[in-house]
């Protein structure tokens, strides 16, 4: 049965700690997954959230800690001491351990870390914090099962065995030479068909994906989805293997890289979360706004230049908003389309190729677009039939014109480095308003003559 959080659930969590009751909020909590238990916190005051976790073992709190709000969390391990967080620490693979770790201050990092007796797990937590959280060092796990191709198959169903006690999830099974070196994988079926006797170099798959500890956290998500992996290798510059990335990372990374990229194409310049301070919103909203004033700006000034020459034809200045609101959205629909394909990587071709296809989707749409405003501009509107078609032929070039820029701009940015994330949103449609307006006023002057 699916779990749903409701105010009843809520409501009985906080009457059995108002009333000390301890077994009964263990009995009710029990046969909660963790993330449950995580969202009922995310619920309750700080308060009440500090006494779920103090009453819950470590092994569970560990795991609750991961799933928690990052405010809340923040706010939670601020009320945690050294000692008791290093005990979460205890609990949890290396990568998710690192992640909590580093969310705290360097004074506070190194006072857990002491408090930490397994050496070997905290050597490998200290190893993880001096990569980039942003790269494939920054998401591996420490927590994997390697095999050495000398070893037998009977001896190496022994250290499997012993090492799969350390891994949460047995993904893959990888093999290395005497010098660590990933060189391959191998299946358990044919682990287990084979004979005792027979070595592993005799029965591994010398096919091994595999990414390097500085490759990028986006590279990676790629490499994943590409080939449907739900593990991936991490090995260095000389192909010793350091670790593994599991799918669960990589979702994260993707959900990460999908929210930054909606609130860029939204005009928002840095993360924010709902409940951050005005002043937060203020500094990742503003810049666009101010850039959208400003393109408003300079579409009121091309409107003012033409309109003191425009005499009978000043009925075009109320299709204005028509040339405007195609522009910014056919502009913002082609960016989109090409900011997806960048970051999935399924773009092909030049940009020459890809600019002559949007061309004419451009032209295909533009007629389609303009021979629907005729009609409606003459017969509905009584505009005369010469205003009509200046508008309809000034729509086609908007149209075109809009799909161009925002097909160039995302590639460009790509080809330099820069997330095309920020040419989608306000930056598109500013850009198009401007040119839209200017487009739509030099053709009305060259066909109407005023």
């Amino acid at each position: 049965m699916q779990f749903e959080l409701t105010d009843d659930l809520i409501k009985q969590v906080e009457n059995f700690i108002e009333v000390n009751d301890n077994k009964g909020l263990q009995k009710l909590l029990k046969d909660f997954h963790y993330a449950d238990i995580a969202e009922i916190l995310d619920e309750l005051n700080l308060e009440e959230a500090m006494y779920v976790i103090k009453l819950l073992d470590s092994e569970t709190t560990s795991d609750i800690l991961m799933e928690l709000d990052e405010d809340n969390r923040e706010k939670v391990l601020k009320n945690l001491s050294s000692k008791e967080i290093a005990e979460e620490i205890e609990e949890l693979d290396t990568d998710d351990a690192a992640d909590i770790i580093s969310e705290l201050s360097e004074e506070r990092q190194q006072e857990v870390i002491s408090h930490i007796e397994d050496e070997e797990h905290k050597a490998e937590i200290k190893e993880l914090l001096a990569y980039d959280e942003d790269s494939a060092g920054g998401l591996m796990a420490k927590e994997l099962v390697k095999v050495y191709e000398t070893w037998t198959v009977a001896g190496c169903l022994r250290r499997i065995r012993a090492q799969a006690k350390e891994v949460t999830r047995v993904h893959s099974i990888y093999v290395v030479n005497k010098q660590n070196k990933l060189i391959g994988r191998l299946s358990l079926k044919d682990l287990i068909v084979a004979k005792s006797e027979q070595k592993i170099a005799d029965i591994y798959i010398t096919s091994v994906d595999s990414v390097n500890v500085h490759d990028g956290a986006e590279d990676v998500a790629r490499v994943m989805a590409k080939y449907d992996l739900e593990a991936i290798p991490v090995v260095d510059d000389n192909q010793i293997l350091l670790g593994r990335i599991t799918i669960d990372d990589i979702v994260d990374v993707m959900k990460e890289e999908a929210e930054k990229d909606y609130q860029l194409a939204a005009g928002i310049t840095s993360d924010v979360e709902a409940d951050d301070s005005i002043f937060e919103h203020t500094k990742a909203r503003l810049p666009w706004l101010l850039i959208g004033m400003l393109g408003g700006i300079g579409a009121a000034s091309i409107i003012e230049k033409f309109t003191g020459s425009m005499g009978d034809f000043i009925v075009l200045l109320s299709f204005v908003p028509l040339i405007q609101a195609t522009a910014g959205n056919v502009g913002v629909q082609s960016s989109a389309i090409v900011v997806q394909g960048l970051a999935n990587d399924s773009i092909d071709g030049s940009i020459i190729k890809r600019l002559f296809k949007e061309l004419l989707l451009g032209l295909v749409n533009g007629l389609a677009i303009a021979i629907i405003a005729i009609i409606i501009s003459h017969f509905l509107f009584d505009t005369p039939y010469n205003v009509s078609i200046t508008i309809g032929i000034a729509l086609i070039a908007v149209i075109v014109m809009a799909a161009l820029i925002g097909t160039f701009v995302p590639i460009f940015l790509d080809k330099r480095g820069i997330d095309p994330a920020v040419a989608t949103g306000p930056f598109i449609t500013t850009s198009n308003d401007v040119f839209g307006i200017l487009i739509y006023f030099l053709i009305a002057k060259l066909i109407l003559g005023f």
